[in-house]
């Protein structure tokens, strides 16, 4: 007998398909079919799952009068709205833990690529231009450069391991003070940014992050700057990143998230020292699989346990009855 209805928001891995219609009754719904949901299948569902691609808003919350719980696959979750899911009683879980090394990796190998133009290197080869002269040299290295963390969650942590093996400073900044970190804090972004000359961004999307790395940040982060973005292509102001990359403001970037995806600024792929990856930071079979068992847990946990695994900050579990 299935544990519960389900409505599954477009298509999710093999994985977590398979595993969710042995337990459930699932509805699978395309993105263009969220608005004609039949009122009587809405009345039946006790849940959702889903990625970014379709938004869990307030709108189709209030047509799911019986729902309890959002498995949302990603560790971000901007495209669910957690506080009003919280407001009525709704559980929203996400995947965080299963991507961090991935999405650091990632990181590291981007800004690795951007600092030395590997990418560009690679298209020179490829060209046939190596027979005409080497690779010109690369103004950026990462000798010497101080990293600034926007966002030391689990991932930003991962990042700067990694990063002080390679020797870089690091830096962060975030709402507060974290205790028991020894990196060096500062209260302001734009004080992070003048204090460094490489910004990662490792923080979430919302209303709250949004364009918040902006024309003020980038002048503050000086002719040398390099800006890295694994984070959401919603925090950086990407019309004013494209200025400063034009005038010299700064000297490049590295850029796997955007703020309209699939679609990228031709400006930014127009330059050749920006390095630009098709969103990909945690995009690996092993690491995605992992992140689509979690989905099917938290929902088999709830139905079968009555509590999720990972719950969202702004939907802490309390015990039902």
């Amino acid at each position: 007998m299935a544990l519960a209805e389900i409505l599954m928001l477009g298509r999710m891995l093999p994985i977590v398909e398979t595993s969710l219609d042995a337990d459930f009754t699932v509805h699978k719904v395309a993105a263009a079919d969220v608005a004609s949901l039949d009122p009587a299948l809405c009345a039946r569902v006790r849940a959702v799952a889903g990625g970014a691609h379709v938004p869990v808003n307030a709108a189709l919350i209030d047509r799911l009068p019986a729902l309890e719980i959002v498995a949302n696959f990603g560790v971000g979750y901007d495209s669910v709205d957690a506080r009003y899911c919280a407001g009525k009683g709704v559980c929203v879980t996400n995947t965080p833990d299963v991507l961090t090394e991935e999405v650091a990796d990632t990181a590291l190998g981007l800004l690795l690529m951007t600092a030395r133009e590997f990418g560009a290197a690679e298209r020179y080869l490829r060209a046939g231009r190596w027979t005409g002269g080497p690779y010109p040299l690369t103004r950026a290295t990462l000798r010497g450069r101080k990293l600034g963390i926007l966002g030391l969650g689990r991932i930003g942590k991962a990042i700067a391991a990694r990063a002080e093996a390679f020797g870089l400073e690091i830096h962060y900044h975030g709402r507060s003070r974290q205790q028991g970190v020894a990196y060096t804090y500062h209260d302001s972004l734009e004080g992070l940014a003048r204090a460094c000359d490489t910004l990662m961004v490792v923080a979430p999307g919302g209303a709250e992050t949004r364009g918040i790395v902006n024309a003020r940040i980038l002048a503050a982060l000086g002719p040398e700057g390099i800006v890295i973005n694994v984070g959401r292509g919603t925090v950086i102001d990407e019309a004013a990143l494209i200025t400063a990359l034009q005038e010299g403001t700064i000297l490049s970037a590295g850029l796997d998230v955007f703020e309209d995806e699939p679609r990228v600024p031709q400006a930014l792929i127009d330059m050749d020292r920006v390095t630009l990856l098709p969103h990909v930071g945690s995009a690996s079979r092993h690491t995605r699989d992992g992140m689509g068992r979690l989905v099917v847990d938290n929902l088999l946990s709830w139905f079968r346990e009555g509590k999720p695994l990972t719950p969202v900050a702004e939907t802490p579990f309390v015990k039902r009855g």
